[in-house]
């Protein structure tokens, strides 16, 4: 009887760590709808939209300047970094023997989107080129 009552301990003491996890998870998660993808670049920006409809579909640029011919360039630069870890542990029947295993991997990953906008002189797009690089 008291090896079953540990067995459903370790049990709930696994299904409530599980949880937790993802709790941690969803906290800090950032699924913010201010991503700009290549997608978005090819799927939105056409040669001769308004600087305003730019803004709408890609936010506010990082830098604003102009180039040689005196026309305005936006430039977005952005950059994601992701950890990824995975971990496991081995207890149960172990813990009463006073034992627990672990192992784990952390994966690091960055990508970056520079953007570039340049405009006419009626504020429209003229040209527009992109790049995107991830290791």
């Amino acid at each position: 009887m008291a090896r079953y009552l540990v067995l459903c301990l370790s049990a709930c003491i696994v299904l409530i760590a599980g949880c937790a996890t993802s709790a941690h998870v969803a906290q800090v998660q950032n699924d913010s709808a201010d991503r700009v993808s290549v997608g978005t670049v090819q799927r939105e920006i056409k040669i001769g939209m308004s600087s305003a409809d730019v803004a709408t579909a890609l936010g506010a640029p990082n830098m604003v300047t102009t180039d040689g011919q005196r026309q305005e360039v936006w430039v977005y630069d952005r950059v994601s970094s992701e950890v990824r870890s995975s971990s496991s542990s081995g207890f149960g029947s172990l813990v009463l023997l006073g034992g627990e295993s672990s192992s784990g991997a952390v994966v690091h990953s960055q990508r970056t989107l520079t953007i570039i906008v340049k405009f006419d002189q009626d504020q429209r797009v003229r040209d527009f080129a992109y790049r995107q690089s991830s290791f």
